[in-house]
């Protein structure tokens, strides 16, 4: 992983955390502080960029329009597509004074929703569904409904934060009116500077990981990246050294169309995508630098040893893992330039030397597994 950072290592050892020594970047809006407690519990430090914000749509006259169409004779079917949206739908129009006649209503309905949380959702507004798929996607719903006989049918589908690309349409096609109920929408994220430098550091190679809970917030990370002309570098990093995790397959799909293979849980929840974090990123990124008893490893961006932590700045991590990957083998120090800066060109020899002075000093007791080997470089030393 490459960097130009520079900053100094954090002079307190702090406790070992299964992913300690890991920066993962945090692109979620909704739950965000709930995946930042769990990744922090582990170790592991975090970059909060929320890529969209949740914009409620309460006094928007179109979910009104939409649950005034839907009140105005019965419905068939009743499409839940997020626990967010049906709670945020019933609530609303409990304040407008139609909520008791809008619950009726999709209890005469058939009901089907996409997942356990639209599920709940449903179950707890006094509803019960039909059909839920699980697999969690919307093109299964779209099957199953496909599937009847839809002509002359009346279906209300609850968006979440976009239209569905392609599935109105095809219950249209099929003779069925559709009421689409638009109970929130993606907007632009509150801080959008925070997103552009999560899209700088990583391509800098100060993240390890980059998590996502919506395609749409992919979307947006990747638009941000284009838009300062670091797209091609930004799904670079994502092919080679920065692990991409999603929360399901339905959001992985931009990621996918990139030719990329992000990570997906069995499960679309937070903890399992957490846990997936916990299972692959030390696999990727973690070296062993001395044997037991005097057992050091680089992990991440951390140096651990005798259960303690010590953060590198990721140059300096940069550096180790480059002599690391060649143990025993002399690096001159134009071939560390290469593997460490990303911007080699800019950077000199010298720079070489001082990092490595540096790095010496990090290692402490262990300062002599980095030597120097006279007019040719530097090699690490030890019996791993």
């Amino acid at each position: 992983m490459r960097t130009t950072r520079t900053a100094t290592a954090s002079p307190n050892d702090s406790p070992v955390g299964q992913l300690t020594g890991f920066t993962v970047g945090v692109t979620a809006a909704r739950r965000r502080e709930e995946l930042v407690a769990l990744l922090r519990r582990r170790g592991a430090r975090v970059v909060e960029a929320p890529a969209l914000s949740i914009v409620p749509l309460e006094d928007d006259t179109a979910l009104r329009r939409a649950t005034e169409r839907c009140l105005a004779g019965p419905l068939d079917y009743v499409v839940a597509t997020t626990g967010l949206g049906w709670r945020g739908w019933m609530s609303t129009a409990d304040g407008w004074g139609i909520g008791a006649e809008l619950t009726r209503l999709c209890r005469g309905a058939t009901v089907i929703s996409r997942g356990p949380k639209a599920t709940g959702a449903v179950r707890a507004s006094g509803v019960d569904e039909a059909y839920s798929p699980d697999s969690e996607a919307n093109h299964e719903l779209l099957t199953w409904l496909l599937a009847r006989d839809l002509r002359g049918r009346r279906v209300a589908i609850q968006e979440h934060g976009a239209p569905l690309d392609g599935f109105a349409s095809a219950l249209r096609e099929r003779g069925a009116e559709v009421i689409e109920v638009p109970v929130y929408r993606w907007g632009p994220p509150q801080d959008p500077e925070a997103l552009r430098r999560l899209v700088e550091a990583t391509v800098r190679g100060e993240v390890h990981a980059l998590t996502f809970t919506s395609a749409p917030a992919v979307v947006a990370l990747l638009e941000t990246a284009a838009a300062l002309g670091r797209h091609g570098a930004l799904v670079a990093a994502l092919r080679e050294d920065v692990l991409g995790v999603c929360v399901g397959t339905v959001c992985a799909r931009p990621l996918l169309e990139l030719g990329l293979r992000p990570h997906c849980p069995e499960r679309g929840r937070l903890g399992s995508l957490v846990r997936t974090l916990g299972e692959v990123l030390p696999g990727r990124g973690r070296l062993e630098l001395l044997r037991p008893p005097g057992r050091l490893v680089l992990q991440g961006s951390a140096l651990l040893r005798d259960g303690t932590a010590v953060w590198l700045p990721p140059l300096l991590a940069a550096v180790l893992r480059a002599l690391a990957e060649r143990h025993g083998h002399v690096l001159s120090r134009g071939e560390l330039l290469r593997r460490a800066w990303p911007d080699a060109a800019r950077a000199d020899e010298h720079a070489v030397e001082v990092a490595v002075a540096r790095l010496r000093s990090a290692l402490g007791p262990h300062a002599d597994l980095v030597r120097t080997v006279p007019k040719r470089g530097y090699r690490l030393v030890g019996d791993a």
